[in-house]
């Protein structure tokens, strides 16, 4: 009866047994014992410099995988590990990383249910708004869905709390807050934050996407988007689908940072953390629903025709 093993363990073995000082182990016994044929590793043994080479080549591969992965410090999927070597000029075909991620145990964090779905919800008002979106999140065109929402960021010290406003056909994040204070004129410094960098870029096509809560609700938000000349739309009542893009813009972001979360003491410890990873979602955290662009170069991409792997074919 063979041994229950791959055929390559079963040969490996066999080599370093009969490679031991003063062995007398008949190789033809043990490939018996073993429940392998003779030729078959002899064969295995011929084809070790082929081994070696291939094995040098992965490390080789997996020192770029490696690099990759660790692009300003932020982990990253099989997926990202591929649009982040393409962005520089390096084809490797997707099942190979994969493979060597798997094969020298490279895992990136895997996104976790967000227990912390709505803000302050007994403080609900009844000024809610018709949910014009409709889930519809890139019909519209580029700068004319801008989901917003908040969420909370634990540190070691304590917690804050992150407003954003997305675009939903580019996902690009165009404005965003962070405060200890859960206030709403945080929310209001979002908006006012958004009209200051793409003013010129909204009219009164642009839907502004909410939840129901109580900061979206206030007199002070429905004014300022009143002022704007936006349309305020909002998604049904506890229902995290209705701002899905934004949903998942959160939940990939924590995952992403959580770890260096947890090692910053204090808010502007927190504040920067947040500024670097906003700077490097934009510009570098390549995204394969957008040509394997970033969010702003797929927004300079279908702004001006212009793709920037011009190698890669789409």
């Amino acid at each position: 009866m063979g041994i229950e093993a791959p055929a390559e363990v079963k040969f490996a073995m066999i080599q370093a047994a009969t490679a031991q000082v003063g062995n007398l182990l008949s190789i033809s016994e043990l490939c018996r014992l073993a429940g392998i044929s003779r030729s078959g590793y002899y064969r295995w043994l011929d084809a070790a410099p082929v081994r070696d080479m291939r094995e040098r080549q992965d490390k080789a591969d997996f020192a770029l995988i490696v690099e990759a992965y660790n692009i300003r410090g932020y982990a990253k999927g099989a997926r990202s590990i591929y649009m982040t070597l393409l962005h520089r000029d390096i084809r490797m075909n997707l099942k190979k990383i994969r493979r060597l991620m798997n094969k020298y145990g490279l895992f990136c964090p895997i996104r976790k249910a967000n227990p912390y779905r709505r803000i302050a919800k007994a403080l609900r008002t009844n000024k809610v708004a018709e949910n014009v979106v409709d889930r519809n999140f890139r019909g519209y065109g580029i700068r004319k869905v801008l989901l917003t929402d908040i969420t909370y960021l634990p540190f070691r010290t304590g917690r804050c709390f992150l407003s954003t406003i997305l675009d939903a056909y580019t996902h690009e994040i165009l404005a965003f807050e962070v405060s200890m204070s859960l206030k709403v004129d945080f929310v209001l410094d979002t908006v006012a934050q958004l009209i200051e960098k793409h003013g010129s870029a909204l009219d009164y096509h642009t839907i502004v996407h909410s939840d129901q809560g109580f900061h979206y609700t206030s007199a002070a938000f429905i004014d300022m988007l009143r002022d704007a000349e936006f349309v305020q739309s909002m998604s049904r009542k506890g229902n995290c689908w209705d701002n899905a893009p934004q949903e998942s813009f959160f939940g990939h972001m924590k995952d992403e940072i959580a770890y260096e979360l947890s090692k910053k003491d204090d808010f502007p410890q927190v504040k920067e953390l947040v500024d670097d990873w906003m700077d490097y979602y934009n510009n570098e955290r390549y995204q394969w629903s957008l040509a394997k662009l970033s969010p702003r170069e797929y927004y300079c991409y279908v702004t001006t025709g212009f793709y920037p792997l011009q190698e890669y074919k789409k």
